[in-house]
């Protein structure tokens, strides 16, 4: 059995303190202690910025020290990310820009690498003309969910083998969507057990080894005791094919389902028509975006940018869906205070700005901020209560 698993690592920058150390000691340093403890041990993982830095803030900087040397040994293989989770596919290029240069600037503070090999883009949201951008920044791969894959005929399409996408050139590894969305070492433990032999690419969150998902019986340290279980970075699996298909990948995310791309709303948690919370949250950081990078001479454009990055995480989106995820080891995704959380730094990045040219734009930002609350907290006191 060969598993090639990719974690990613991720807290919002503007989160309590304690929500970051619940899921260190519950995920991320359990993590840390199987790789400790298994020599044998590899994987892919990505690690935002925005959460290294958080958790030195916090007093758990022992958590980057003890990655370094995994990583350094070439046990765990480390990609690039947005540093602050930002949904990329819907934002102007400088800033995606911005937002990748920050992630280089942080695992080269902490981990010695500035620009990765592999590239994980948040939510796995995708579009051709990111790919592109990501591509001449200098990586080289990317991995998504199998539904970003169209093929003529769905029997062409081969999981277990890496493609090269058609409109940037990057390499591609798809995940198994099926025993991703599961808890791995489940399925791991069956597939051990009857013999089977075969070969699996998941990717998640790493909150859910721990935090989300408790396992009690540790399915996840027994299984990586088994002998016939072989474990393997990204980078493992593309060498295993030789030359890469060239595929048109079509615009997704790692939660889309078909009936939302045949209805061309790929990225529906975060950007869905029929929402108008979601409308006017992106006019806000839109209006957000522009301002500020309008303004790089202003003496209050530090605190502007602080803010900007910190609310254009894709958390407050996707707290405004209001989908579902009791499935998938989630809550029901909707909070009028998480979306608050975004809302309240994008209008305070607008805020921070001195120049008397802004004031028109701070009115406007005012406005939109008052109508968000007004939609979301009316939603939530007539459907939830």
């Amino acid at each position: 059995m060969n598993w090639f698993n990719f974690l990613h690592f991720y807290q919002p920058a503007n989160i309590e303190g304690a929500v970051i150390k619940e899921a260190a000691e519950k995920s991320y340093f359990r993590l840390l202690r199987l790789f400790e403890e298994n020599p044998n041990l590899r994987m892919t993982v990505n690690v935002s910025g925005c959460l290294l830095e958080r958790m030195a803030e916090e007093g758990l900087g022992d958590f980057a020290l003890r990655l370094k040397p995994l990583i350094k040994s070439g046990r765990i293989e480390i990609v690039g990310t947005a540093a602050y989770h930002a949904f990329l596919p819907l934002l102007p290029e400088s800033e995606i820009i911005f937002q990748i240069k920050e992630q280089e600037k942080i695992l080269k503070k902490y981990f010695g690498i500035s620009r990765p090999k592999g590239f994980f883009l948040p939510e796995m949201a995708y579009s051709a003309a990111l790919a592109r951008i990501i591509k001449s920044l200098g990586y080289e791969y990317l991995i998504l969910d199998p539904i970003a894959f169209s093929p003529r005929n769905p029997r062409d399409f081969e999981a277990l083998k890496t493609y090269r996408d058609q409109a940037s050139g990057l390499k591609i590894v798809f995940r198994n969507r099926a025993w991703s969305m599961k808890y791995a070492p489940d399925q791991l433990q069956r597939a051990l057990i009857t013999g089977r032999q075969e070969t699996i690419v998941t990717a998640g969150d790493a909150e859910l080894y721990g935090l989300r998902h408790e396992d009690p019986s540790a399915e996840l340290e027994g299984v990586l005791k088994n002998k016939n279980l072989k474990t393997g970075t990204l980078s493992d699996f593309m060498s295993l094919t030789a030359n890469p298909e060239l595929v048109i990948l079509r615009p997704c995310s790692w939660e889309s389902s078909e009936r939302e791309l045949i209805a061309k709303n790929p990225y529906a948690l975060w950007s869905d028509r029929r929402n108008e919370i979601h409308f006017e949250l992106w006019r806000l950081a839109e209006l957000a975006v522009k301002t500020v990078h309008d303004n790089p001479k202003d003496e209050g454009y530090a605190w502007a940018r602080w803010h900007l990055s910190r609310g254009l995480a894709s958390c407050a989106w996707w707290w405004a869906s209001g989908h579902d995820f009791s499935r998938h080891f989630g809550p029901l995704a909707w909070s009028p205070d998480e979306l608050e959380r975004g809302v309240n730094d994008l209008l305070r990045s607008i805020r921070s700005l001195q120049g008397k040219k802004t004031r028109r734009q701070k009115i406007a930002a005012e406005k939109i901020a008052l109508r968000l609350r007004f939609f979301a907290w009316t939603r939530h006191w007539k459907k939830y209560f």
